[in-house]
């Protein structure tokens, strides 16, 4: 590679789930610490980063054709940018991503992105640079400050994952499951609400598996941690995300009924509603203790909100193992979900299992499935209709005078006033759609500025 000009404007684009967003946000943050900033809208980067997910089928192919993508539009510009390749496509493909992409200068795994800087200085200087080193509390302790984020931030307190489902890649390119020390995790979390955050969003790839010693050397867990934030002032809502049913302790749940600021929502994967797929997917969990969870939720806090994710045509899937999957959907009633055709993931040991379902199958499940949630779905936007509650606005409509946001239900909400982004807003449920309602709001409103 020829040596190239420092880059003045970077772009990332994220891929896949929120703690991607994360990592994204944070090498921006490592960017801006250079003086690199972020391409004005519409103009070209002159360093692109693909911060890549591993997680659905052919992702790999997806880069390279991104990567081409990248090629022909610099060709047709007359400037190539600086290409780095992050995330957990990188981390798994580093080496051959190298031989197959010329144009690529840098690949990074989601453990060594703290790395970035240096690298470019390698890339600009002609050489090409890889790293998938996994020390991740390492790469923590050498992130900048926190930037200033818009109303709802993302705060990564728990990576890495133990528990080895037989169809997934995060063991492999997370790693295993570690917890960053609580008091990163609370000096992080006011530094986000000086920057003017009024959510924030906990993140982990099994979230509730998050353990530390407090300030007083208490042994805690997420629970704890929970009602330690929710004293910052300032902050006014708490979410957290992604749970695995097996890391469910009684401290979490409790949370649920006592903290305040803790948003009655939960995303819990379930994956299926059969026990025997479930055992072949090493899920460690039944649908009877998963709905035994789901029972003592509901017990503490009444009108929490439910999510899951679901993977239809798992190998020998029976049409009735299907059926246990709608029933536990009916059983639950979803206010929102993620559904997915399984997608052998390579070195995984489901892609080698027999009984691998026809797509056309798989397609078939999915849409019924998929029917079956949008169902729930809007019943649950339906029952909404009617409540008093909270919206924080955190973008602006496409309508004149309208304003977006979130219910505590984690519901899009629209409706009309003289607002501002970050506002809490007091609206009554009025009317309700399949993905949305409209809220109405009341003078003199907004509550928290």
């Amino acid at each position: 590679m020829k040596p190239s000009a420092p880059p003045q404007t970077y772009r990332v684009k994220s891929f896949g789930c929120q703690m991607n967003v994360y990592d994204g946000e944070r090498m921006g943050e490592l960017l801006a610490e250079r003086g690199i900033m972020p391409a004005p809208e519409g103009e070209d980067a002159d360093l692109v980063i693909l911060n890549t997910c591993h997680i659905r089928e052919k992702a790999a192919e997806k880069v390279y054709s991104d990567i081409g993508r990248l090629v022909f539009a610099g060709k047709q510009a007359g400037k190539q940018p600086l290409i780095a390749v992050a995330g957990c496509v990188a981390q798994a493909e580093g080496e051959e991503i190298m031989q197959r992409a010329p144009a690529v200068s840098i690949v990074v795994g989601p453990q060594a992105y703290h790395r970035l800087p240096e690298m470019l200085d390698k890339a600009v200087r002609g050489k090409r640079a890889t790293d998938t080193d996994m020390p991740a509390i390492a790469k923590f302790d050498a992130l900048p400050a926190r930037a200033k984020r818009g109303p709802s931030a993302f705060l990564t307190v728990q990576e890495g994952c133990d528990k080895f489902c037989t169809y997934c890649v995060v063991p492999y390119t997370r790693g295993a499951e570690i917890s960053r020390p609580f008091s990163h995790l609370v000096a992080e979390a006011h530094k986000l609400v000086e920057a003017g955050a009024k959510e924030i969003m906990l993140l982990g790839q099994n979230v509730n598996a998050w353990a530390g010693e407090d300030d007083k050397g208490r042994r805690t867990g997420l629970g704890g941690l929970i009602r330690t934030l929710a004293q910052i002032d300032g902050l006014a809502r708490i979410r957290y995300t992604t749970s695995h049913p097996n890391d469910m302790d009684d401290d979490l749940i409790a949370a649920h009924g006592e903290v305040e600021k803790l948003m009655p929502y939960l995303h819990l994967p379930v994956q299926a509603g059969s026990d025997r797929i479930l055992k072949a997917m090493n899920r460690q969990h039944t649908a009877e203790s998963y709905l035994r969870v789901i029972q003592r939720f509901r017990a503490v806090r009444p009108d929490i909100a439910l999510s899951g994710d679901f993977i239809v045509g798992f190998p020998g899937e029976t049409e009735g193992e299907f059926e246990d999957t709608l029933s536990i959907v009916d059983e639950v009633r979803y206010a929102a979900c993620f559904s997915f055709k399984y997608s052998p993931r390579p070195g995984t040991p489901a892609a080698s299992m027999d009984g691998q379902i026809a797509p056309q199958v798989m397609d078939e499940r999915l849409k019924r499935l998929q029917a079956r949630l949008a169902h729930h779905q809007y019943a649950f936007n339906q029952s909404s209709i009617g409540k008093r509650c909270e919206v924080l606005v955190e973008r602006i409509g496409r309508h004149p005078g309208q304003w977006l946001g979130k219910s505590p239900w984690l519901q899009s909400v629209h409706f009309q006033g003289d607002h501002a982004i970050g506002d809490l807003v007091e609206v009554t449920l009025a009317e309700a759609g399949p993905n949305s309602l409209k809220g109405l709001v009341r003078n003199g409103a907004t509550l928290l500025a």
